[in-house]
């Protein structure tokens, strides 16, 4: 079914789940550890999952910022809420900023084929060895999760992601009996998120601004932005997007989310790669992805870490694995001389490690060769 640009169908449906082995981690960390509500959360992701994929039409994601989600999960006793809709904050003027002043469209057009690619390489190659961490808590289920996708890897009749999301949930309800138990008794009422600015100090913005939005920065233009752009436009180029609709759109989801109690969000090339690589092909997986989760977040929200508990941590491994695998295939299309393969493999080992730190370096590089500053 066809409405407004964007298709419905089972495809659609499989490819709308391929990036939870990002998603959920992060969201239960933010949940579990940083005590956030989940309310204003999920009701942010379904609310730009509905408008990014109604507006673009292409399956671009909605994330968490993982510098962000990362610093915040691993010193959960150290940042609190308020810091955290503080980045976001101060991420959504920023990159209005950006977008706004052309500043973005300047940085895109300086940066090279190489370094995009490298970013995009390190970073498919860190969700593979990410998956590949989530998988080894129970390998041999794992492994079942692998054998199902590579079965079904090009079934348009029944595609993979659903038998995998079935296989997992079958998984966890053997191993947790009282699982089923528990969800017959969620709880199902409506709640709707509140503004959060009697609830945060100038001191919780600054703090979150200076721990949190600043590291943030350079992955969001690596990623979320620059690479963002170069991988929607490499497979919908009648459905080209630019990096300053990306950068504006960016600052208007943050100031968005932040103001109800969500967290800081982005866009991101794993991300695309991930629905992609299930099935996705319009914007309609993100609307059906973005319509669950806002469902959820307004009327089971009380219930959510109990509902995340369907999907396990191996089988989210396996999912952020072929995510990592598609996302990295992106180095076939660039002409592999010696100083385009050097730029993009020092860029790509770098962005392992940092991606703000891989972008200035591969850019660098680039431009020294270029004008033979040093000669390899």
């Amino acid at each position: 079914m066809r409405i407004w640009g964007n298709e419905y169908n089972r495809m659609e449906c499989a490819g709308a789940f391929g990036d939870l082995g990002t998603l959920i981690p992060f969201v239960l960390g933010y949940i579990t550890l940083n005590k956030m509500d989940p309310l204003g959360i999920l009701v942010a992701f379904g609310l730009f999952n509905i408008f990014v994929g109604l507006y673009f039409k292409t399956p671009i994601p909605i994330q968490p910022m993982k510098a962000i989600g990362g610093m915040a999960i691993a010193h959960a006793g150290a940042i609190t809420p308020g810091m955290i809709w503080g980045a976001g904050i101060f991420t959504g003027f920023f990159w209005l900023f950006m977008g706004l002043s052309g500043a973005v469209t300047w940085i895109e057009k300086i940066t090279t084929k190489p370094v995009v690619r490298g970013i995009m390489l390190g970073l498919g190659l860190s969700f593979m060895v990410e998956g590949l961490g989530m998988m080894k808590t129970q390998p041999v289920n794992a492994i079942g999760g692998i054998f199902l996708i590579l079965l079904l890897w090009n079934s348009r009749r029944l595609p993979g992601m659903p038998v995998l999301l079935a296989y997992g949930a079958a998984l966890s309800f053997i191993q947790t009996p009282s699982l089923l138990a528990d969800l017959s008794h969620i709880s199902i009422h409506f709640r709707y998120p509140e503004p959060i600015f009697a609830r945060i100090s100038w001191s919780e913005v600054l703090a979150g601004f200076i721990m949190l939005g600043l590291p943030q920065a350079p992955l969001t233009l690596g990623n979320a932005i620059i690479g963002t752009v170069t991988e929607n436009n490499r497979h919908f180029p009648d459905r080209k997007v630019t990096a300053k609709g990306i950068s504006i759109d960016h600052g208007v989801m943050n100031l968005v989310s932040a103001s109800i109690g969500g967290i800081p969000i982005c866009h991101g090339a794993g991300g695309m790669a991930g629905h992609i690589r299930f099935g996705a092909r319009t914007g309609g997986a993100i609307v059906i992805l973005g319509i669950i989760l806002l469902a959820t977040g307004l009327f089971l929200s009380d219930s959510v870490s109990l509902l995340l508990q369907v999907f396990p941590r191996p089988i989210l491994g396996v999912i952020l694995f072929f995510a990592g695998l598609e996302l990295s295939l992106v180095i076939s299309d660039i002409r592999l001389e010696k100083r385009n393969l050097f730029v993009l493999l020092v860029t790509a080992g770098t962005a392992m490690w940092n991606m703000g730190i891989a972008y200035v370096t591969g850019l660098l590089l680039y431009y020294a060769l270029e004008r033979e500053w040093f000669k390899i």
